[in-house]
C-alpha cells in the first residue's frame, strides 16, 4: 500500500486514497449495464449538511465523467462518508459503506484522462494511486490546488451550487494517517461504515446522489 505524506507532496497525499479491497464472503450484484451519459450533466448530492450540485463535462475528462455517471446511476455514493476534510485543501469521499460493494467497484479501474482543466477551488477529480488507477474515490478542491495538475489529476466536474455546504462538512477529525488521527482509508475499505460509525460518528455523509433530470444533452 502507498503511505500518505503531507500536503507538500500532493500526489503522495492522494495516492493512498484509492486502496485495494480484501475479499469478503458476500458478493453483491454486478453493476447495471452503463448507459451513455450526456455531454454535460448535473448530479445533486443530498448530504447530512445540505445539498450541493456538481456539473460534469465529458469534454473535460471523458473517461472520468463517464465512470462517475455510472457510479451515480448505480447509487454507489448513497450513504458514503466524507472521510477526509482538510480545510484549505480537499474534501474526499467515495469508499462504499459495504466492503463487498467496494471490492466489486474497486477492481474496475479506468484509464487516465489528459488534464484539460486545473484543480481550482470547487473542481472535482478522481483520486488515484498511480497511472490508470482511478476507481471510486473523488475529491473536491477547497482551494486552488494547481500543483495537482502535473500529477495527472484530471478534473471532470465543478461544484456549481452549494459550495458553502461543502465547506461546512465536518473537519474536526483532521488529516488521515499517518500524518493525522482521522479515519484510516485502509480500514474503511476493509470494515466499511461500521468502522466509521463506531470511531468517527460525527462525519457527514451522502444521503443520496442522483443525476438531475434537466441535465443538458
Amino acid at each position: 500500500m502507498g503511505r500518505m505524506r503531507f500536503r507538500a507532496l500532493p500526489f503522495a497525499v492522494l495516492a493512498l486514497l484509492s486502496v485495494a479491497c480484501t475479499p469478503q464472503p458476500r458478493t453483491p450484484e454486478a453493476p447495471a449495464r452503463p448507459e451513455a451519459p450526456p455531454e454535460r450533466y448535473r448530479v445533486k448530492f443530498e448530504t447530512s449538511k445540505g445539498d450541493f450540485v456538481i456539473e460534469v463535462h465529458l469534454e473535460w475528462a471523458r473517461r472520468g465523467a463517464d465512470h462517475f455517471f455510472e457510479l451515480v446511476n448505480n447509487r454507489f455514493y448513497d450513504g458514503v462518508r466524507f472521510f477526509r476534510v482538510v480545510r484549505g485543501f480537499v474534501v474526499q469521499f467515495g469508499i462504499h459503506g459495504d466492503p463487498a460493494v467496494q471490492r466489486l467497484w474497486g477492481e474496475a479501474a479506468i484509464r487516465d484522462d489528459p488534464v484539460k482543466q486545473s484543480n481550482r477551488k470547487g473542481f472535482v477529480s478522481f483520486a488515484k494511486l498511480g497511472p490508470n488507477s482511478r476507481t471510486t474515490q473523488v475529491f473536491i478542491n477547497l482551494a486552488d490546488n494547481t500543483s495537482l495538475d502535473k500529477d495527472g489529476f484530471a478534473p471532470f466536474g465543478q461544484v456549481v451550487e452549494g459550495m458553502e455546504v461543502v465547506e461546512r462538512l465536518w473537519s474536526a477529525y483532521g488529516e488521515i494517517p499517518p500524518k493525522g488521527r482521522g479515519p484510516d482509508p485502509v480500514r474503511i475499505v476493509r470494515e466499511g461504515n461500521a468502522y466509521l460509525e463506531r470511531e468517527f460518528p460525527r462525519l457527514d455523509w451522502v444521503v443520496r446522489a442522483r443525476v438531475l433530470g434537466d441535465s443538458v444533452q
